[in-house]
């Protein structure tokens, strides 16, 4: 009986500690230079640049995101984005995220996701080595395409040109890769093609109509 004791304060005790080191949050809102943070579900609250509230220290604040720090982790939350799970299980641990994505009718990924903050509608393509954006798209997420290298791109209908550049960030989910490999095509496509450039960051995992992400 002592033994089992024993073994259920063990038990409450770990499962007390790992709430204690994660946390969800989430931004509520843009108040002039102040983020709204909601933090495990509470009333949002407002912080300034450089303050922290509940162990989340906001960075940097803009339009619709805002920069923070909590656990040793780095993040950016966007307004309307669902709450994030942060914090460390050990120390020097990060928490390992992950993004299960379904399959449409078709049996493609197509989901919503953000470039350097813009939204934008996304497919999974594995075949394609770069990040590939239509040049409508590009200028709508207010990319600088022609400030990149020009390239030569083979299409179904002969060669074209197109532009090489890096994106500072490419966020689905719970998922953000900085610094990333894309191709701006001349004509406009449906989705940007989401290809390895952002996705061999991530372990890929296909069971059925599912694929799941998860960071290495």
């Amino acid at each position: 009986m002592l033994a089992f004791r024993s073994l259920l304060l063990g038990v409450l005790s770990a499962v007390i500690m790992a709430q204690a080191m994660a946390q969800s949050v989430s931004l509520g809102g843009i108040m002039g230079s102040k983020a709204l943070l909601v933090i495990n579900g509470a009333a949002p609250r407002a912080v300034s640049v450089n303050e922290s509230l509940q162990g989340v220290r906001v960075l940097k604040v803009g339009p619709d995101s805002a920069e923070i720090e909590a656990g040793g982790q780095r993040q950016t939350l966007y307004l309307g984005q669902a709450p994030m799970s942060i914090g460390r299980m050990s120390a020097g641990t990060p928490l390992a995220r992950r993004l299960v994505l379904k399959a449409d009718g078709r049996g493609h990924f197509v989901e919503q996701g953000r470039i350097n903050g813009k939204a934008m509608t996304y497919i999974v393509d594995t075949g394609a080595s770069a990040i590939t954006i239509g040049r409508s798209d590009a200028e709508r997420m207010g990319l600088s395409y022609q400030q990149g290298r020009s390239i030569v791109m083979r299409t179904a209908n002969g060669e074209t040109q197109g532009w090489h550049m890096r994106l500072a960030s490419v966020r689905i989910g719970d998922l953000e890769v900085s610094d990333v490999d894309a191709v701006i095509a001349p004509q406009s496509i449906p989705y940007v093609l989401l290809g390895n450039s952002f996705l061999a960051h991530f372990q890929m995992t296909r069971k059925g109509d599912e694929m799941v992400l998860e960071q290495r």
